[in-house]
């Protein structure tokens, strides 16, 4: 406790000292990914060569920072936290911040985005630039280099599809919670193999093998111990954990965990294809059908017609579309959504959401950053 409590002292010492010094020497920008599992802060240098790779002078790796979760209290110490602790590793004062990017989940409204705004600039001095996004903003800018255009997709803990024009109108689909129905994510996939083996052992549906491995998995009994296990703790990583039980279920041929899986693909695919449509990024005029990749029988259907040939970016975030052994549900996705979709291609980023978030950053303030580097040399 000492110990924990002397690092307390010194982040925040680190975050009161004088800022005399020009802002611009040693300037750096913080990009902060905070999705529903864990919360990664990248520190990165202002003048930033476009190398391979990407210059990272810290990272550091909190809890769950959305405060639809955990509330704004816990989520606001875990961004203080994973902030200071990446400006103590890169050796670094917040006086040489000159921009902060958050992408947090949760935030999905322009009052969300004003409350965050707001407590950063009590935490930075004024000359640092402040920007506050969702973090499907950010995973689409992990794989387009800052740049916001085209679609992405987040299929991880949670899922969420979101699109942005060259002109800037933006569309999103899904990323509601698993309350309103985000089934293509890990915690949907996973809580329907939970009602799954539920509904085998009460005889309302059928046998599958998601019993054994999910109750070997946790260490339990029988079916019976599922629902204490379940409502002890209700946080959505923690039942999103079993997501590979259900995959490697589905690989062995389980009709019940395939039928999970297969479900969940034309989910995700549907969310992209209402984003593509809403934002017409497949060309103008373009009216496909949603549904054809819905059906259980996917790998089956027909050629549908081919709408939206026109090109961009589709890129793909989150542990759920990672390629398997044998079930590749990121593919199973790419697939459905080019056969109406033909121009969309996709791109699986070499670096991290909170990569991305630095680099919005960077991207909206680089004229500026240019002439004050300039004038410090």
């Amino acid at each position: 406790a000492q110990r924990k409590n002397m690092q307390r002292h010194a982040g925040r010492d680190m975050w009161d000292v004088d800022e005399c010094q020009s802002p611009r020497m040693g300037s750096v920008i913080l990009g902060v990914d905070g999705g529903a599992s864990n919360t990664v802060c990248v520190c990165i240098p202002a003048a930033m060569p476009f190398a391979d790779p990407l210059p990272v002078l810290s990272r550091t790796v909190a809890g769950c920072s959305n405060h639809n979760s955990v509330g704004e209290e816990r989520a606001r110490e875990t961004l203080d936290r994973v902030m200071t602790q990446a400006l103590l590793k890169a050796r670094r004062r917040r006086s040489n911040v000159c921009a902060v990017c958050l992408a947090v989940a949760g935030v999905n409204h322009p009052i969300d985005q004003q409350r965050m705004l707001d407590w950063l600039r009590e935490l930075f001095p004024s000359h640092v630039k402040l920007f506050v996004e969702n973090d499907a903003v950010a995973a689409l800018a992990s794989g387009t280099m800052g740049k916001l255009h085209g679609c992405v997709l987040i299929a991880g803990t949670g899922t969420i599809a979101y699109g942005f024009t060259g002109d800037g109108r933006e569309a999103r689909a899904a990323g509601a919670g698993p309350v309103l129905g985000d089934w293509g994510s890990g915690y949907g996939i996973a809580a329907q193999a939970l009602t799954a083996v539920v509904r085998a052992y009460d005889g309302r549906g059928p046998e599958t093998v998601l019993t054994n491995n999910i109750l070997d998995f946790l260490g339990l009994a029988s079916p019976d111990e599922l629902i204490g296990w379940t409502y002890e703790d209700q946080s959505w990583a923690r039942i999103a954990d079993l997501l590979p039980v259900v995959v490697e279920s589905a690989e062995g041929g389980d009709e019940v965990a395939n039928k999970i899986l297969h479900n969940s693909v034309g989910e995700l695919a549907s969310s992209v294809k209402a984003v593509v449509q809403r934002l017409e990024l497949c060309g103008e005029g373009d009216t496909p059908i949603l549904s054809d990749c819905l059906t259980e029988n996917m790998h089956n259907s027909h050629e549908s017609v081919r709408y939206g040939k026109h090109p961009f970016p589709l890129v793909m975030v989150g542990r759920v579309l990672e390629a398997n052994e044998r079930w590749d549900i990121g593919k199973e996705v790419i697939d459905c959504v080019t056969k109406n979709y033909p121009g969309a291609y996709p791109i699986h980023p070499k670096v991290e959401t909170a990569v991305g978030a630095a680099l919005l950053a960077w991207n909206a303030i680089a004229s500026e950053l240019d002439g004050d580097l300039q004038a410090v040399q």
